[in-house]
């Protein structure tokens, strides 16, 4: 596959810790991860300095083979690159309005935002809360919905921060069904995570954060359909 983002020379701090090292980070085209280590290893950090939104020390950051920073954050990252908060905050509009905002400040038409809001709530298995206003939604709901609200924008990496967190099982079941859909229309997928199934699933990349270094392993047990 096709490298989207190659990043070398990445170091984070905190005063004077060191949370991690990495020597070279390279996410593929259509490629899925997961991003695992103990709580405190620096996951979510990670997610959020390759969304742009924490500093950090870089030798070279790469995007489609073309040399770029993550600050200032360009605008073919800003496209490209959509982080989905752990705990997402959504407007106290309707689930509808909550999807449509990213749209609508990228300036697309009415018509466009409605085609693809309704994809969008189709995807996530919404539909039907269109109206509804987010507090009234369930934990997986809301988990839904913020997917359905990156997922419109059609970015091109997804960075999704413990996206089954506190679910129940059948909540946690309908994100973890969206996952694959999402590898299969091209996206790259990095997921910061504990969860086992989401750890396990067939040809996605594990990614470990130990002991400040960054580790790989592929999982190949059947392919992401």
């Amino acid at each position: 596959m096709t490298a989207m983002l190659e990043v070398s020379g990445l170091k984070k701090r905190f005063g004077e810790r060191l949370l991690f090292d990495i020597d070279r980070l390279v996410l593929r085209q259509g490629a899925a991860y997961t991003l695992t280590g103990l709580n405190g290893t620096g996951k979510s950090t990670l997610l959020r300095i390759l969304a742009g939104l924490e500093p950090a020390e870089l030798a070279s950051v790469r995007f489609l083979d073309t040399p770029v920073t993550l600050a200032p954050y360009p605008g073919c990252l800003r496209d490209a690159v959509v982080y989905v908060h752990q705990h997402p905050v959504m407007f106290s509009t309707s689930v509808a309005d909550n999807i449509a905002y990213g749209l609508k400040t990228r300036g697309l038409a009415a018509d466009e935002i409605a085609r693809r809001v309704d994809a969008a709530m189709e995807w996530a298995g919404v539909g039907h809360l269109r109206k509804s206003k987010p507090a009234t939604l369930s934990g997986g709901e809301k988990q839904r919905v913020a997917l359905a609200r990156a997922h419109v924008l059609e970015p091109r990496l997804l960075l999704l921060d413990e996206p089954t967190s506190n679910l129940d099982g059948a909540a946690r079941e309908q994100v973890i069904a969206l996952i694959p859909s999402l590898v299969a229309d091209g996206r790259t997928v990095v997921m910061a995570c504990h969860d086992r199934d989401l750890i396990s699933l067939p040809n996605v990349e594990r990614l470990k954060l130990r002991d400040g270094r960054l580790q790989a392993r592929q999982n190949r047990l059947r392919k992401v359909i």
